[in-house]
């Protein structure tokens, strides 16, 4: 589906919340955000129809939608996400991290799942303009942020299974507390050899909500063993490293080089991966994207070939992996042992670059406010 019938740039009408929380209440949450359990006084929706295109754009309050109990999403799950933050710099103005990347994967997920493309600039300036009215939400505190959720649902009443001829677009937005309130630590991953996140031709390259449910079965397994995540093996062999329920994953070898998985259609093209691979090359190093067995990240570290292992994504940016298990006593490298040196500087480069702290030179950051 396409968006050839919008008329761009979409023009955002604003009808401001009366129930916006006072300074002080807002400050209270913002001392205390954690992840996803608070949400800005506004939001932003667009509409979407097969005859009309994307029309009404709005700033709206923030509020429950009005969903008929034969909407398509609730039946067929037409629908895809995306995330990523709004981060404070030290000057009090307010950046996001490469926010077309997200708009590009929104397409491409939108295309895999039949459902109309937002343009770029309307991605954009739909976080532009929640930003207008609810920066005060963006927190200051060290390593925090207002993490942005913009998303797409197939809302027409039709019980057909086809695409749906309705659409909305809508972006919410939350305020995210540090991911590591105790500092950077190893976390434990637990390997499931029943289940997988995805298959050939499906939709593992799409950002959509039907991968994450898929994959909490396996995320729950993780938790009874003591784990953080779950790591998930190719659906085909069950013998290839694939990326974990919500982060792609990255291996750094005693000649310095770094490996990870590369992008096959079943793996999310995620955006920190990405980037982290460019600020690798910056530095020299060598990036192989390849397949990668999971005999490879086990004898690799037996070895002491494999000295360091880390998972990425938008939430946590990197995560240090300190141990691998699974089922009949396997156990992979040492819980107790300290992040890597290379995981940990490559994390401190892409923050520094995202809270300001050093110079962009690859263009990323794009200002939201005035």
């Amino acid at each position: 589906m396409s968006n050839e019938t919008s008329t761009f740039p979409l023009n955002f009408a604003l009808t401001p919340s009366t129930s916006a929380r006072a300074e002080a209440a807002r400050e209270e949450i913002l001392a205390d955000p954690g992840f996803g359990k608070h949400f800005t006084d506004h939001m932003v929706s667009i509409d979407w129809t097969i005859e009309e295109g994307w029309h009404g754009a709005h700033v709206q309050p923030y509020g429950p939608l009005t969903l008929d109990p034969a909407a398509s999403v609730l039946h067929y799950g037409q629908e895809i996400f995306e995330g990523l933050k709004a981060y404070r710099h030290a000057d009090g103005s307010i950046w996001t991290f490469r926010p077309e990347a997200n708009a590009l994967r929104l397409q491409r997920s939108a295309r895999r799942m039949a459902l109309p493309e937002l343009s770029v600039p309307d991605f954009i300036e739909s976080i532009k303009q929640l930003i207008a009215v609810d920066g005060k939400w963006v927190p200051s505190a060290p390593e925090t942020s207002l993490y942005l959720r913009p998303f797409m649902i197939a809302n027409e009443t039709f019980l057909g299974v086809r695409a749906a001829h309705k659409v909305g677009y809508y972006l919410i937005a939350s305020p995210a507390g540090a991911y590591f309130a105790q500092g950077v630590a190893p976390v434990k991953i637990w390997l499931t050899t029943e289940y997988s996140r995805a298959g050939k031709g499906g939709t593992g390259s799409a950002k959509c909500g039907g991968n994450y449910a898929s994959s909490l079965t396996a995320q729950v397994e993780a938790y009874e063993n003591g784990c953080a995540q779950v790591l998930f093996l190719d659906s085909e062999t069950h013998t290839n490293v694939e990326e974990l329920g919500g982060m792609n994953v990255f291996f750094v070898r005693k000649d310095g080089k770094i490996v990870t998985p590369k992008l096959t259609g079943t793996i999310l093209e995620g955006i920190t991966r990405e980037s982290i691979i460019t600020l690798a090359k910056d530095r020299g190093l060598e990036v192989e994207e390849r397949t990668v067995p999971i005999s490879e990240w086990k004898e690799g570290v037996a070895s002491g070939q494999i000295t360091e292992v880390f998972a990425c994504g938008t939430a946590a940016v990197i995560t240090p992996i300190g141990q691998l298990i699974g089922a009949n006593g396997l156990a992979v490298g040492n819980p107790d042992a300290p992040a890597g040196e290379l995981t940990m500087s490559l994390r401190k480069e892409l923050t520094d670059i995202q809270y300001g702290r050093l110079p962009d030179r690859h263009g990323w950051m794009v200002k939201l406010d005035a």
